[in-house]
């Protein structure tokens, strides 16, 4: 009963509360929650060891076997109904924490139209010269305008999870190549995947290129930023970014620099994932985008976001609006509070760990004695192209095995891509190949935004007995797209970083070991003269 009182002070707190304490409120009503179900979870152990009574007789045998069978029906009803309540606590906490977010207070038009105004000039006289910030040289206006949107858009998602200096080189090598968004259309996913490689989250490129295609196919444009997110792979920040620096319509944006930003302005510290906080962010952001001027302050207020109101060190003495800010003031007036608090932590979801087994394929033509004399003659390194949906859909890798974590030694992995490569290629190990070489090379691991992937990595030079037209002579070729290419073109291909990554690997160790080692042609028997 007194944990339930805490609990239930604790949610009042909430609702009555500023902003200011809804994490420390919060805090404290979930642990008072979690001591309520703790104690019923000891009540239930305690039923559930009802002492019984015990008889030498059958009699008092059968007794206590019902006593304990009873004695289990009451625990299990028990917990179900502790688990009910638990349930109905923890989401009572959880709707007063919602009703705090929805309560954080609007700026007033008073506030608003100062922190446009301080905001604006100093974007106007800070802002970094970007070029998608560019304005197009086209005297006509509708053209001018949609080649604006064609570059904000191109910036805007290359800037999704990719620093700035990192992007500003591809976005150039973009733009000179399909410099327009009817260029762009005329592409091939193969072309645009190469431009992208090293990018990463390569989804980006493909959604790009198909809502180019769409908009060409409608012959239009969209320029609202409701008709936008009609457009495959165009979300609600970018629909915004693009309807209000292109075509100048009043819509806010919200990024994770804006969030930051906001999170500050008002001291917010509820959980900046949860839906209604995010409603809560969309909502303040609309109400201070500048109406006559919505492109540059949303361009301000992320701008804001990268730069002085960074994520770990913030320069508050030098930030326009800081004056404005709650987070400030709190920090100034209080030493457990820092400006950094805002917005609150979320602990990421832990990574799945993967692991997988990956051949370098390398195939060339001749003798074994004319291979081992000129290392480049001929040599062929097979490609596999990757499934059309999920994980870098559509993009090319070295045959590679996904396998269990137990099962990962030498000798297991040899063997699943043996029988991959049989299945899929015709390359029967030992049959109708000759292995020039078979090395493991070493071990890496390519981080993901939710995967950690441990490559086992081993290096295969074969000659076909057949030669190359043996490869895929089968009838489970069908199910794959593959390729061989020579050194000079992995070279100038588009691979992932990972796939650059162990294709390097390869190339490091053929330099070291096999200079250092020469690798000599297995002699061949004398045959036994027949006198």
């Amino acid at each position: 009963m007194e944990g339930a009182i805490t609990l239930f002070t604790e949610i009042d707190g909430l609702r009555s509360s500023s902003v200011f304490n809804l994490g420390r409120s919060l805090h404290r009503a979930l642990s008072a929650a979690k001591k309520i179900i703790k104690k019923n979870l000891q009540l239930k152990f305690k039923s559930s060891s009802l002492p019984v009574s015990t008889s030498s007789s059958m009699e008092g045998e059968g007794r206590r076997k019902g006593q304990e069978r009873k004695a289990k029906r009451q625990a299990k009803k028990q917990q179900e109904e502790e688990e009910e309540k638990g349930k109905a606590q923890e989401a009572a906490v959880v709707a007063a924490a919602a009703a705090v977010v929805k309560d954080v207070e609007d700026f007033t038009e008073e506030e608003a139209q100062r922190i446009r105004g301080s905001l604006l000039q100093w974007y106007d006289e800070n802002h970094r010269v970007l070029p998608w910030r560019t304005a197009s040289s086209s005297d006509h206006q509708k053209n001018n305008e949609e080649a604006r949107a064609y570059a904000v858009w191109v910036s805007e998602v290359m800037l999704q999870q990719t620093r700035v200096h990192t992007v500003v080189a591809y976005y150039n090598r973009w733009m000179a190549k399909w410099p327009t968004l009817h260029h762009l259309a005329a592409a091939s996913q193969e072309e645009v995947n190469e431009m992208w490689a090293g990018l990463g989250y390569y989804r980006r490129a493909r959604f790009l290129l198909e809502g180019a295609k769409s908009i060409v196919r409608g012959g239009e444009f969209p320029r609202t930023a409701a008709a936008l997110r009609g457009v495959k792979g165009i979300g609600e920040y970018t629909a915004g970014a693009i309807a209000s620096i292109a075509f100048n319509e009043v819509v806010p944006v919200v990024d994770g620099n804006v969030v930051r930003v906001l999170s500050r302005l008002k001291a917010i510290s509820a959980n900046p994932k949860e839906a209604a906080t995010v409603k809560s962010f969309w909502k303040l952001a609309g109400q201070l985008v500048d109406p006559s001027r919505p492109g540059d302050f949303n361009q301000a207020i992320m701008e804001l976001g990268a730069t002085l109101c960074s994520t770990t060190n913030p320069a508050c003495s030098t930030c326009p609006i800081s004056d404005k800010c709650r987070a400030f003031s709190l920090s100034r007036n209080s030493e457990t509070v820092r400006v950094t608090d805002y917005p609150t932590k979320v602990a990421r979801a832990k990574q799945r760990h993967d692991f997988a087994a990956v051949c370098v394929v390398q195939i060339a033509e001749g003798s074994d004695q004319e291979v081992l004399k000129d290392s480049n003659k001929k040599h062929a390194f097979l490609l596999v192209k990757r499934p059309e949906e999920g994980l870098l859909a559509g993009l090319w890798e070295f045959p590679s095995v996904v396998l269990d974590e137990e099962r990962m030694d030498m000798g297991t992995r040899r063997k699943a891509m043996d029988k991959y490569l049989k299945k899929l290629f015709n390359v029967d190990v030992g049959r109708n190949c000759n292995v020039i070489l078979r090395e493991h090379i070493g071990e890496y691991v390519h981080v993901f935004s939710h995967i950690r992937l441990q490559m086992h990595i081993e290096l295969l030079i074969l000659t076909m007995k057949g030669g190359l037209k043996l490869l895929g002579d089968d009838e489970d070729h069908s199910t794959i797209s593959w390729k061989c290419v020579d050194g000079s073109s992995i070279d100038s291909m588009g691979l992932t970083s990972g796939v650059r990554k162990v294709y390097n690997m390869i190339q490091n160790f053929k330099l070291k070991q096999m200079s250092a080692h020469p690798i000599r042609a297995p002699r061949k028997k004398a045959k036994r003269s027949s006198s």
